[in-house]
Order: C-alpha cells, then structure tokens, then sequence
C-alpha cells in the first residue's frame, strides 16, 4: 500500500491494528523525500538516522502496549524550531553553524506523543516572507507548479505535506505564514488563539529559548485533513510549563454546532484597500454556496463587522513596530526621518507600516487600546455568528520573486499590480485580534492552482472553525495531491 498521503489518523488506526509498522511508515516517507525532494527542496534539514531510531523505539513501544495520539507517526517540523542537535538558522547566513541544546516545547510535545521526526522544512530569510527562500537552503518550489512559490514562512512544511513527506507538520503564523502556504498548495492550517500554544523554543539565534509572551504571532499546525489539525492541535495546545502552566491547564469548549446547517457563518469577499482576484472569490463563494446548500445561515454584510480598514492599518502598525527593536541607530533614524515627512493625509498601507516601525512606547499603547476595541467588536459579532469565510491572499501562489527590496516587489491581482504587502490584509484581520483561522482548500484556480480560504472562529473557540472545517471537507472535498 502507498502510504505516504494517507492521513495521521488512518496511520494511527493502521499502526494500532499491526498493518504497517513505524519503521516500514519511515523508511517509506523517507525513500519518498530522496526522490522527489530534489525539485522541491521542502526538507531544508533532513534528519533521517535518528528518525529510523525513533520509529523503532515507537515499535518497540507500542509492542509493549502502549499507545500515545501521533505514535511511530513521520513528522516534519520548521526550521524555526529548536531541536536538539539540528541547526536552527532562520534562513540567515551568520547562524548557519548555531545549534542549539535542547528541543524546543512544541517539539517536545511531538515527541512526546510518539511522533517520528522526519527533519526539518524550509523558511524564508528571518520568516518575513510570503515565499520560502534564503543563502543557507536555497529556494522551495511549490509541488504544483515549481515556478511559483508555496508561500511563507511555513512555506517548506506545506510544500512538504502536498508531496507525501510526513502526515503533519508544525509551523507559526504572525502574518499568514501557517494560512497562506497551505492556501497556496492545497492543504489545512490552523492559527490558534493567540497564547493557545506555547512557544518557546520557536525563537531567532542565538536567543535563549525563554518562555515570552508574544504580541500576535503564533505557533499551530498542518495537515492534509481538518480532523488531522485538529489532532494535531490537541497535542500542541496548552501554557508553557515554566510560567502558566505551572497553574492552569487548557480545555478548548467545543464546537458549536455538529452539522452544517446549524452554524451562522459571515461571508466576505471583499476588502476596501485591496481588490480580491477572481480565483479567490471563486473560492470563497464555492464555499458560501456549500454552507447555503445545506441550510446554513449565511450573510454578506453584518454592521457588527469592525471596520476592515482600521483593522488593517492596525494590524501593519503592530506588525511592524516589533521589527525596529534591533535595527541599527542610524538605519532606526532614517526611518524616522522619513515617517515624519509623510502627509497627515496619507492613509496608504505603505505608511502605516512606516509609522509603525518607528512607534514609540506611547503610540504603542494608543494601538493596542485600539485594538482592544476591536476585539470587543469581533465578541460582539461572535454572538451572533459562529463563524466568517474569508480569502486568505488576493491571489493563488504567484512566480517566485526574489528581489531584495520587498517595497519594490507587486503582486499582481488580475493583471493589476498592487504593492507586495498589502496582500497581508486579509492574514491580519484574524492576526490582529488573536482569533483562531482553519485554512482549507476550497477550489482550483484556472491554471489548476490550489485556492484555499480561512473560517475564523471566536476567541478560544478554536474547536468551531475545525469542525465547520471538517463538515466542509465532507461537503466540497479536500486536499488532492498534486499531478
């Protein structure tokens, strides 16, 4: 049998039955990754020696009876990961030789459950990309069209999904970097609420691994399947054992409704500052058409929505103001420079992401009491919703671009160029707030590219997008592996 593109939870059923073991599960997904990695080049850090001996260990294990969610399961993690004894680089040429000691939480969790470690998948330079590429691994294609990009900066672990390499993987999503790879090459993410997961040990070299408290990024997982993120999620989820954990202990409520004709959802399709392609509203309509076809409530407009463009400008400025900390003081003052010779009239996303970057402390504050009444707005929303279906990009992937200059690059939007940024409106209007998002395959784009969109649930109700996720899956289908 072929099972590299079976799911976890059939691998699981499989292994507890006696029809395959871990080591034979291993072997294959490896043979698998020595084939077919080359044109791809998702597994940046491979680690197969010692993958072999955790698969005989899970053998070994399970002879003696026991039985742990993801055991003798092939895994791959992103390279943002701290594990023991593997580079941790973050695609930047002066950390290629930093190793780090320990394992990082998530990967000790893995582990933990039994999963076998395959290796580790490729990112962008410092994970700000929407593509995965740097100095150290070179360039990872998407499985669909090699010429394109599978996005970023989870970019290598959702190129590694579509291709058979591991039933799961872990990334993290500050602005997409879960939602739009898996957009992009036709399988499932999830953004957790922010603080769900805990993440230590997903940090740049050389830092310590400590235990802090992120503003909007997060760390979630991959998958092929709905019900498999969802496993995934389960082992993931939960406070760092050095701080909260100490003290509390997580249970997700559940989902809200069980059938699609229970749930509420909200529809959007459109965005003020930037134009949705015509392969993602067909996406997103698809999707629509399903909900409605089997007797969902579904709307279009709702005056409870929180203004999209606010929430955009908000969403740059927090963003952005976390990238100056570490800027050289002159390159920090020429950026101030040139923030405060923009227009009091200039509303464009390019400046907020200008003012954003040189923020003070004060403006800060000012941003995230803002931002606090937005949240406010989504739990009103939230009362009477249960969801909202919305694109994750304005387009399928797009032809690689490497130029350096990211203000410089375009995305181009039905043959319309707009700046490369500001495709991240759409990631941040869950990132913003901490909402948990399902990324799901939702239709093929007329060049036959994946086209995902993402269901955003309330504030750690994280269950009720999985599961409006998995009834979808049912409805419209799910991931196919790329011809």
């Amino acid at each position: 049998m072929e099972w590299n593109f079976l799911t976890a939870e059939k691998l699981a059923a499989a292994l507890r039955a006696g029809e395959v073991t871990s080591a034979e599960l291993t072997d294959e997904a490896i043979a698998r990754i020595e084939r077919d990695d080359k044109a791809i080049n998702a597994i940046c850090v491979p680690d197969f020696d010692r993958a072999r001996a955790a698969a005989r260990d899970a053998d070994q294990a399970r002879a003696r009876g026991e039985d742990r969610p993801l055991l003798g399961i092939p895994v791959t993690v992103k390279e943002s990961y701290n594990i023991a004894g593997l580079p941790t680089t973050w695609g930047m040429p002066p950390h290629r030789n930093y190793i780090p000691a320990e394992d990082a939480v998530q990967v000790s969790r893995l582990k933990a459950a039994g999963a076998v470690v395959l290796g580790k998948t490729n990112v962008p330079l410092g994970l700000q990309d929407v593509q995965s590429f740097n100095e150290i691994y070179g360039t990872t294609n998407n499985p669909w069209d090699h010429g394109r990009t599978p996005g970023g900066s989870s970019g290598g672990s959702a190129a590694a999904l579509a291709s058979g390499f591991g039933a799961l993987s872990i990334g993290s999503d500050i602005g997409g970097s879960l939602r739009t790879p898996a957009h992009f090459c036709g399988v499932y993410a999830h953004k957790p609420t922010l603080g769900l997961a805990a993440n230590r040990g997903m940090v740049p070299p050389p830092a310590p691994a400590l235990p802090v408290d992120l503003d909007l990024a997060v760390v979630g997982p991959m998958a092929r399947t709905a019900r498999d993120l969802t496993l995934l999620l389960d082992v993931m989820a939960g406070p760092d054992p050095l701080t909260l954990g100490v003290a509390h202990d997580v249970t997700l409520p559940p989902a809200r409704h069980e059938r699609l004709r229970d749930f509420r959802v909200l529809v959007l399709d459109e965005h003020p500052l930037i134009p949705t392609g015509s392969a993602v509203r067909a996406g997103v309509n698809r999707v629509a058409d399903a909900l409605a076809d089997d007797g969902a409530r579904v709307e279009r407009h709702s005056p409870l929505l929180p203004d999209l463009s606010e929430a955009a400008v908000l969403y740059m400025q927090l963003l952005f103001s976390g990238f100056s900390a570490r800027f050289p003081a002159e390159a920090y003052e020429q950026l101030r420079t040139r923030a405060a010779g923009l227009g009091a009239d200039d509303l464009s996303l390019d400046a907020a992401r200008l003012r954003g970057i040189v923020f003070s402390h004060r403006d800060w504050i000012e941003a995230d009491s803002r931002r606090e009444l937005h949240r406010h707005g989504w739990r009103r929303l939230f009362a009477e919703f249960d969801a909202v279906v919305c694109p994750i990009t304005p387009t399928p992937a797009f032809p690689h671009d490497h130029n350096p200059d990211l203000l410089e690059r375009r995305i181009d939007i039905d043959g319309a160029a707009y700046p490369y940024l500001d495709q991240l409106v759409w990631a941040g209007l869950a990132t913003m707030p901490g909402l948990p998002a399902t990324a799901i395959p939702a239709a093929r784009s007329p060049e036959g590219l994946p086209v995902g969109v993402q269901l955003i649930g309330p504030m750690l109700e994280d269950r009720t997008p999985l599961r409006l996720a998995e009834l979808l899956e049912q409805k419209i289908g799910g991931f196919q592996a790329p011809k």
